[in-house]
């Protein structure tokens, strides 16, 4: 089958992410055609001007319809579209060069209905988007890609960097209303229907997460809101892994108490956890003070995720409160 690619844009009030992102489309080195969706989701600041300054060099088209979210609007996107595979990206993300030339060769050579692709920090980011970026990408975290370069059925796509083919979306009806968990309650619904997700881990993209301290923790406390909800809707796919960064949290707490009645030896673990992931931070990034804010965002990432995961858990587990009644800001009304 010959693949036609339609890339799939929601965008809210981010003229300037679409702008960069715009024209890193231009610097792409492909002979491929392909379509770029750009779907504005009820922006009071739009990006249509921006659009309009690419639109002779790019094969673009615009919609804007009213606000209902990144999940609703992909799927409008997808509708809209002419391709037979749609690539998601998020406006905050930029593309390398060799990008489509990576998935074009990875889905010759092993063609799936879904895939997906990591995030890498660009040098022109800041230090605190590179410092969150460590967070969410290091091995030695809960974030980042959850698979590996041989990876099928077991990795779930994440939408700033995703791909899924006609079929496959017609099939599953696309993203559900939850957000965010749209993802990967997605790519388990599509493994349900009997097809297949990988990793491209040549298909990156620079994600710049333009985000403050307070946005990231809210960003990581929805992913452990979500995360009880979806092992709900899906329990087959449940891992005590999940637990970590709550585990982590009350340890923490512990060894600071236990410290103060001098044992000692539970903080030094921590402390060695700590240490190690400051030396491959610097290793990653070459800063020190890129290193001194991972640790940081590390802190936030696992306190964040760990209350929201807690906090979700005993009302949707113990209490078996409805989700979408519980927690309204979870869910978009279509």
């Amino acid at each position: 089958m010959q693949l036609q690619y339609s890339f799939i844009i929601p965008v809210y009030n981010r003229p300037d992410e679409i702008k960069e992102l715009l024209q890193s489309f231009k610097e792409l080195q492909t002979n491929t055609t392909f379509e770029i969706v750009i779907v504005e989701d009820g922006s009071s600041i739009t990006s249509k001007k921006v659009v309009e300054l690419f639109n002779e060099r790019l094969n673009i088209s615009y919609y804007f319809k009213e606000n209902s979210g990144p999940g609703d609007s992909r799927n409008y996107g997808m509708q809209k579209a002419k391709g037979n595979y749609f690539i998601i990206l998020d406006s905050d993300v930029i593309l390398p060069q060799n990008y489509l030339t990576e998935v074009e060769k990875s889905l010759t050579e092993n063609y799936v209905d879904c895939f997906g692709g990591p995030d890498a920090a660009h040098e022109s980011f800041t230090n605190l988007q590179k410092a969150i970026n460590f967070s969410m990408t290091s091995f030695i975290t809960t974030g980042g890609i959850r698979g590996n370069k041989s990876s099928v059925n077991t990795f779930q796509p994440r939408s700033f960097n995703m791909g899924i083919s006609k079929k496959a979306f017609n099939a599953s009806k696309g993203f559900g209303r939850i957000h965010p968990g749209e993802d990967p309650d997605l790519s388990i619904r599509l493994w349900n229907l009997g097809f297949k997700t990988k990793l491209i881990p040549g298909a990156k993209v620079y994600h710049k997460r333009r985000i403050s301290w307070s946005k990231f923790y809210t960003q990581v406390n929805k992913f452990g809101l979500v995360r009880p909800i979806l092992n709900k809707w899906h329990p087959s796919t449940k891992k005590i892994t999940y637990w970590f960064p709550t585990v982590f949290c009350v340890g923490f707490v512990l060894a600071l108490v236990l410290f103060l009645f001098n044992l000692k030896w539970l903080f030094y673990l921590y402390l060695l956890y700590f240490v190690l992931a400051f030396v491959l931070a610097t290793i990653n990034t070459k800063s020190l003070i890129v290193s001194i804010q991972a640790i940081v965002a590390i802190c936030i990432q696992f306190a964040g995720y760990g209350y929201g995961f807690l906090k979700s858990t005993w009302a949707v587990s113990v209490l078996n409160k409805n989700p979408e009644t519980y927690f309204p800001k979870l869910f978009f009304k279509r």
